[in-house]
């Protein structure tokens, strides 16, 4: 069970994510998770710097649908904007949200990455649903008040994997 929390890859943030290297994976869609991936949780629209992340995605053909547990307003209002299809109240990590969103892509799950930065709901329902799965380290230290009881859980799989040397990077 403990298999389904590991990530694929680990990077410290999207932007050490580009679109060449997805290419070489054969990879044409990413699903990312909003909250503390993209942005953090408070912030309502996207940084220039995520809007240039998103359209190097869009010039080199790879889709991106961002899949959220957080209400439709929030992710339709970062969403929308950018033109960048979205689902929200995802139920994460239910695989159901993940699958369909490749579906709406028309993409294999060999062709797709799930990028989240959390263990309990991106990792999890991705790996759970036969996606690659890509951690990136939370762009902000605070949560909401549900996050922060997945967090202290987190830490222990982590603390779990580091001693077992399944994972060498630090938090």
């Amino acid at each position: 069970m403990l298999k389904y929390f590991l990530p694929n890859q680990h990077v410290k943030s999207i932007f050490e994510i580009n679109p060449t290297a997805l290419k070489e994976m054969g990879i044409r869609g990413i699903i990312t998770d909003l909250d503390n991936t993209l942005v953090p949780w408070d912030v309502k629209n996207a940084t220039p710097q995520v809007v240039e992340w998103l359209e190097s995605m869009q010039e080199e053909n790879i889709k991106v649908t961002i899949i959220s547990n957080n209400k439709q307003e929030r992710v339709q209002i970062f969403s929308e904007p950018l033109g960048v299809p979205f689902m929200f109240s995802a139920r994460k990590p239910l695989r159901r949200a993940f699958i369909a969103a490749a579906k709406e892509m028309e993409l294999q799950r060999d062709q797709v990455v799930v990028i989240g930065d959390q263990l309990m709901t991106d990792v999890l329902g991705g790996n759970r649903a036969g996606f690659y799965t890509i951690l990136v380290v939370p762009i902000v230290q605070t949560d909401e008040k549900i996050t922060r009881v997945n967090r202290m859980m987190e830490r222990k799989i982590l603390n779990y994997f580091r001693k077992k040397g399944k994972i060498t990077w630090e938090e």
